[in-house]
């Protein structure tokens, strides 16, 4: 079967999260017709996942301007722009009336295998731009079939390949074996049978993120109630503890963002969480109870734990795109002009220059990774990054660069600046506003005053974002 003149062929889109549906609303607010290929049943099927957990982020940032135009019609209205939604009711108050718009522009069930040149791989030159892209799908009949399209923007997200407990990157040895113990989710302690789990039970939280910090409050709050008695968290980080351990703070421009790591900061000062720092996990043993023990780098053995909720972070799935021509940098997996912008190694403020469609390309022309998946495995991406990415892009795909180079975005604050990274450094220490590292690994508890406690019960519970 041969491929359609370029110009007849519509945009593809991976993934019907925000970030892609917002790209199809304003692919279409430019004249261009998108398709978009979601592998889950529903639009925002990832989302869905964390259904449970509320964002720090209002409304008001996380509804697409080119999205409400085509939701205006159908007389939807925006929810109270100062609201924090949870990500259940920003899948059923937004990203679902979107795909009911966009109609048979998406298609859920559809599971992009590859993508390439029509008739080239990635090692031929000859013709290469003028050809049309294939991506090829599974349907979950089991169904196989060949697309074109005369772009390709890949916001497919992170959230299916959640990175490991293994400090090095690599599932700790025995890591797989323990699986049935071990999540790489916030769990949702309103379901009963999710929090018998966790009930009286003895868990490690693994990570020093958003998410860990949420999943600390709701383990606190669960040993506070009458069923949850004796439930202890034990909060794992890599790192020693430092001015940026808990976030902003109440300088973070995105309160609820700041809020999330006081509440982290009162399990630990009330005593429902330990942490234990400097901690590499290398290996991950099971006692003749079914308990598990986690082994470190520097050969000390926690006492036994019950359960271990990994919440180290995300990285891309390149996968199905392997016949492409990407430029990639070597260490976040992110677009090379975009990477030195979100570094973590390098800066930690969230404050993000603003980028489009130059930062997003790459040698092959007309493929662009947006939403999360840009951010490679690099932390702190906001939605309304995603909807400015998509917003040039499209302009880009249109031939409108006067508008798709006009980039203007500013964003909230952390309140957490100076190169912190992802490894402990002296200078890195320094960097945080004269917080130091733990000197040696150690277990700690922190004292707080009373205040802290109280301004992280009136925050949302936590918040994330997927693409």
């Amino acid at each position: 079967m041969n491929a359609p003149a370029t110009t007849e062929l519509p945009v593809v889109v991976i993934g019907a999260g925000p970030t892609g549906l917002a790209a199809a609303a304003h692919l279409i607010d430019q004249g261009i017709e998108p398709l978009v290929l979601e592998a889950g049943p529903t639009a925002g099927a990832a989302v869905r996942q964390w259904a449970h957990v509320r964002l720090f982020s209002t409304w008001g940032e996380l509804v697409d301007l080119a999205a409400e135009k085509l939701l205006a019609p159908t007389g939807w209205t925006r929810p109270d722009p100062a609201t924090y939604p949870s990500g259940g009711g920003w899948a059923e108050l937004y990203l679902q009336p979107l795909a009911d718009v966009l109609g048979d522009r998406v298609r859920t069930g559809t599971t992009v295998t590859g993508v390439s040149r029509t008739g080239r791989d990635r090692i031929v030159d000859a013709d290469r731009e003028q050809q049309p892209f294939v991506v090829h799908v599974a349907y979950a009949d089991g169904r196989e079939e060949r697309l074109f399209a005369r772009a390709v923007i890949d916001a497919s997200g992170t959230w299916a390949t959640p990175s490991p407990a293994g400090g090095s990157g690599l599932p700790a040895l025995g890591e797989t074996a323990a699986a049935d113990r071990i999540t790489y989710r916030v769990p949702d302690l309103k379901v009963p049978a999710v929090r018998a789990r966790y009930a009286g039970k003895r868990i490690a939280v693994i990570g020093s993120g958003a998410s860990a910090f949420t999943a600390l409050a709701y383990l606190a709050d669960l040993a506070k109630s009458e069923d949850g008695a004796g439930t202890k968290g034990v909060w794992i980080l890599r790192r020693g503890i430092s001015g940026s351990t808990f976030g902003g703070g109440e300088a973070d421009q995105l309160p609820a963002r700041g809020a999330l790591g006081l509440a982290a900061k009162a399990a630990v000062d009330e005593g429902n969480a330990d942490a234990v720092t400097g901690f590499r996990t290398v290996a991950i043993e099971r006692t003749d109870d079914g308990r598990l023990i986690l082994a470190g780098e520097d050969g000390r053995r926690l006492d036994p734990i019950d359960e271990v909720i990994v919440l180290t972070g995300f990285r891309p799935d390149l996968s199905f795109l392997d016949e492409l021509r990407l430029g990639l940098d070597e260490r976040l997996q992110a677009p090379v002009a975009l990477a030195p912008l979100i570094d973590p190694n390098q800066h930690s403020c969230g404050t993000v220059y603003p980028h489009g469609h130059r930062e997003l390309s790459h040698p092959e022309q007309g493929v662009y990774l947006v939403g999360m998946k840009s951010y490679g495995r690099a932390p702190t991406f906001l939605a309304m990054t995603g909807y400015e990415q998509v917003r040039s892009v499209a302009a880009a795909i249109a031939g409108d660069l006067d508008s798709a180079d006009r980039v203007e975005l500013t964003l909230p604050e952390t309140g957490v600046c100076g190169g912190a990274g992802l490894f402990d450094t002296p200078d890195a220490a320094e960097a945080d506003g004269g917080g130091c590292c733990a000197p040696a690994p150690q277990l700690v508890q922190l004292g707080a005053p009373a205040p802290v406690a109280a301004a992280a019960a009136e925050a949302p519970a936590g918040g994330c974002c997927g693409s």
